[in-house]
Formats: C-alpha cells, sequence, structure tokens
C-alpha cells in the first residue's frame, strides 16, 4: 500500500524544493475552442512545461464538467498524464453525506485516481468519513476560502471565536494529519497565521496569490510550520497565461524559495499581529514625514486609525486582535471613546459578543441628558476601548463620565501604545493599560522587513527618547 498522502507530498516537497502547486484550470477564453480536446491539450502543455518543480497539480474538475461527458473523460486522461511521484489534487468542494459522500469518494478517488480533493465542512465529520476511509488518499478542509465574501458565514463568531477558526480547531478530531488538511486564502494572511497557530501541523492549502492579489512574503509567513513546510501554493493563470509557462513557474518557485529562507524580524511578532501590523502600513493608518500633533510638538510619525472604518477587512483584522487581552479581562460591557474608538469598539462588540456602550464628548441639551449612551446598570463594570495611547490625557474624560455613570473602569485597552508615557499616567489614576501593539515593537517589525528604512526608524525612537 502506498504511503499516506501527506506524506508522499512532504517527500515530495524536500525533493524538489518547491511548494508550487500548478492550477489545471481551463477557463474557456484560455481555450481556442470550448471543447474536451482542447482543455485536455491545455492542460497536458502546462503539465509538460512545469512537471519538473511542481510540488503538486490541482485540476479544477468544474472546468471539465462543464464540457459534458467528453470533459470527463478529458478530465480522467490529464490526471493519469501526470508523471508518477507528483501528487493530484482535485479542486472539487464536494460535500455530502452516507451513501452519497461514499460515491463521491469511489468517483474521485477509484474512478478518477487523484490523490487528494478539496471538500466542504458544512454537513461535519460524516461528510469526511468515507473520503479518510482512504488511507493513502487526502483531504483538504475548505475552511476559510479567499472570495471576498467568505466571512459573511466564515466570520461568524462562534464560542468567542470567528467560525473558520474554530473549524480549524475542530478539524484536528476529524482526521489525522497525515490525511487531513486545510484551505485557508492567501489573500488574508491574518486568518492564514490564527489558522496556523490554532493548528500547527496540517498542511495548509493556500489560493489567492496572483490573480486575487494575495502577497506571497505574507501567506508564507504566516502559513508555514517551523520546519518550513506545510503549506502548498495553487497558481493558475500567472502560469497559464504565460508566454513561457515553464519560466514562471522556475521564477515562482524561486520566489517561494528567496520569500521561505527570508529571516523573520528581530523580536518577531505573533504571525496574526505581524499581518495586522503591515497591513495598516499599507492602508495608511501610518505615515513617517513631519507631523504636528495635538500638543504641538514635531513627530515623525503619525498614526491616523480613524482610515480603519473604511477598510471593514481591516478593521475586523484590528477588532479581531483586541480579543486575546479582552478575554484575559473580567467585565460586563465595553465602553468606546469618542470618535476614533466608536468603529473599533462597535467592530470589537460584534466580534466579541459584548454590549457597547460609549460616553458622549458633548451632553445633549435636550431628550434623555444622557451623559453615557447604552444600556447598562448601576455599579457594571465597562472596560475602555480606544484606538492609541499616548499620553493618556484623552481617556481621563471619557473614564470621569462613566464613573460619573455609576459605571466602574479599572483598565484601558488599545490598539496602539505610542509610548508616550500613557500607561504611567493611567497607573497613577489607579487604571491598568493594555496594548495589542506597541511602536517599538511595530518599528522592529517594519525596519527588520525592509517596509521603512533604517533612517525612519531610528527617527522615531529619537522622538521617544529611545537609542
Amino acid at each position: 500500500m502506498a504511503d499516506p498522502f501527506f506524506t508522499r507530498l512532504e517527500v515530495r516537497a524536500r525533493r524538489t524544493g518547491s511548494l508550487l502547486c500548478v492550477g489545471l484550470d481551463p477557463h474557456p477564453e484560455l481555450l481556442p475552442e470550448p471543447r474536451a480536446e482542447a482543455a485536455e491539450a491545455f492542460c497536458r502543455r502546462l503539465i509538460e512545461a512545469t512537471a519538473e518543480v511542481a510540488l503538486a497539480f490541482k485540476p479544477n474538475s468544474a472546468f471539465f464538467e462543464a464540457l459534458g461527458p467528453e470533459g470527463w473523460a478529458a478530465l480522467q486522461r490529464v490526471i493519469r498524464a501526470v508523471p508518477e511521484g507528483i501528487p493530484v489534487i482535485l479542486d472539487a468542494k464536494r460535500g455530502d453525506i452516507a451513501s452519497t459522500a461514499r460515491a463521491y469518494a469511489r468517483a474521485l478517488f477509484e474512478g478518477l485516481g487523484v490523490d487528494a480533493v478539496t471538500l466542504s465542512p458544512y454537513l461535519g465529520p460524516d461528510a469526511l468519513e468515507p473520503f479518510l476511509a482512504y488511507p493513502d488518499r487526502g483531504v483538504f478542509l475548505l475552511c476559510r476560502t479567499s472570495n471576498p465574501s467568505a466571512d459573511a458565514l466564515q466570520g461568524l463568531m462562534v464560542q468567542g471565536e470567528p467560525l473558520y477558526l474554530h473549524l480549524a480547531r475542530l478539524s484536528e478530531g476529524w482526521g489525522p494529519p497525515e490525511r487531513l488538511g486545510l484551505v485557508v486564502g492567501a489573500t488574508d494572511p491574518a486568518a492564514l497565521a490564527l489558522v496556523r497557530e490554532a493548528a500547527p501541523e496540517p498542511w495548509i492549502l493556500a489560493p489567492g496569490v496572483g490573480a486575487q492579489g494575495g502577497d506571497l512574503g505574507a501567506a508564507l509567513a504566516a502559513g508555514l510550520r517551523a520546519d518550513g513546510l506545510g503549506l502548498v501554493v495553487p497558481v493558475s493563470r500567472a502560469i497559464a497565461r504565460a508566454a513561457d509557462p515553464a519560466a514562471e513557474a522556475r521564477r515562482l518557485v524561486a520566489e517561494l524559495r528567496s520569500a521561505a529562507r527570508r529571516p523573520p524580524a528581530p523580536g518577531p511578532l505573533p504571525p496574526a499581529l505581524a499581518a495586522l501590523a503591515d497591513s495598516l502600513l499599507q492602508a495608511g493608518c501610518v505615515q513617517f514625514g513631519e507631523f504636528t500633533l495635538k500638543s504641538g510638538r514635531k513627530s515623525p510619525i503619525y498614526l491616523d486609525l480613524r482610515l480603519l472604518a473604511s477598510y471593514p477587512r481591516l478593521l475586523t483584522q484590528a477588532a479581531d486582535a483586541y480579543l486575546p487581552l479582552l478575554r484575559e479581562l473580567t467585565f460586563d460591557c465595553l465602553a468606546a471613546v469618542p470618535y476614533a474608538g466608536l468603529p473599533i469598539g462597535t467592530a470589537v462588540a460584534l466580534r466579541g459578543g459584548w454590549p457597547l456602550v460609549y460616553p458622549r464628548k458633548e451632553v445633549k441639551a435636550y431628550g434623555t441628558l444622557k451623559a453615557v449612551e447604552g444600556v447598562y446598570r448601576p455599579g457594571e463594570r465597562a472596560v475602555l476601548l480606544d484606538d492609541l495611547a499616548t499620553t493618556g490625557g484623552s481617556k481621563f474624560e471619557a473614564v470621569e463620565r462613566l464613573q460619573a455613570a455609576d459605571l466602574e473602569v479599572q483598565d484601558v485597552v488599545v490598539l496602539i501604545d505610542r509610548q508616550g508615557g500613557a500607561a504611567e499616567a493611567l497607573a497613577a489614576r489607579g487604571l491598568r493599560l493594555h496594548a495589542v501593539l506597541r511602536l517599538t515593537d511595530l518599528l522592529a517589525h517594519w525596519e527588520g522587513k525592509g517596509r521603512i528604512d533604517a533612517a525612519q526608524a531610528r527617527a522615531v525612537r529619537a522622538f521617544l527618547g529611545q537609542s
């Protein structure tokens, strides 16, 4: 009997030094005519051009099924054309139960002869059992996909964490790692990093590099295991549309190797926070130059987290970063500081399932005359949420209004501590500051990854009074 699928995949990865999975997607616009013979010829050319460097091949069954019985027969011939020793992963996204699932497993593993298949987890673990019954085959379970609306379902909160992350943890009990992997899109490095933290062993199929805009370096930093393996990077259109597919495949493999060897940033941030740090810089939430602060001081850096409200995915990414800190605290409700803290507080409340209140900056002279909006009971404990902490001064007014409304406040949680004395100032008032990120750690990360130059980092450290 052959070795388990993921054992063979790992042997292939070590032998070739490649994590590149070549997608065989005969899109109609790439074919001279929409016929099975043209789809087969298209795929055979790619196989011949890239077999030397491909970790695996991944045909997409949909493009063959659309061509009728002749297409299915062509798919079978394409799979047989893959040289021995190179795994074939069928992108089929099947998902059913009982006799139907057994029929799918026979059709794909015995009829087509593929080595692994992508499956939907929506029906639960019994939908996987007929496929996992084949000891030499593999399953990639859809976990966090790369399409824009993935969060509509996969991002729903389940027991305090996104559904995709909950699924990643559950899946470890659904099948052995030598037979069960996950699909996590490279388009969301933060989600990829969270899944890797939750499931350190399984191989991850990470679509989205290339045409979908996924960043190769960020995906590798987030998804590789400690041994430098564990990630399958499928690329289809970039290779198929290249003037020289063989050269493009070799270039991608070289880029993968280079990115995988790139040393981590000094004092590395956890992968999810590293991805968030890079996203904040890319979105323009962090700028370098000369800026006048509210205090009148000139600063070589400006942080504008109000921009988060204009980037829903980034706002969600930032909100998720608050959750581990908040789960360590005892409180009854969140209290967001107007105005920058309000969109963040709302996102955190939605992701964590906590009630939200907020102290008004200006108390209305009509209506209820409330200084604190939202539903709460006197004596409850609120944790104050904001975007940044610099000196701590802006937090005191908010705390005073909450306390005047008989809410207890002991903790302040921010995304970034600018390290301008806020922690000390808050402590003098009996308040504890908790920060997801510190500015010095961000500087070290960005400088280590080449996102900013040494002069920019040095200027900010000097501004902070550090060497």
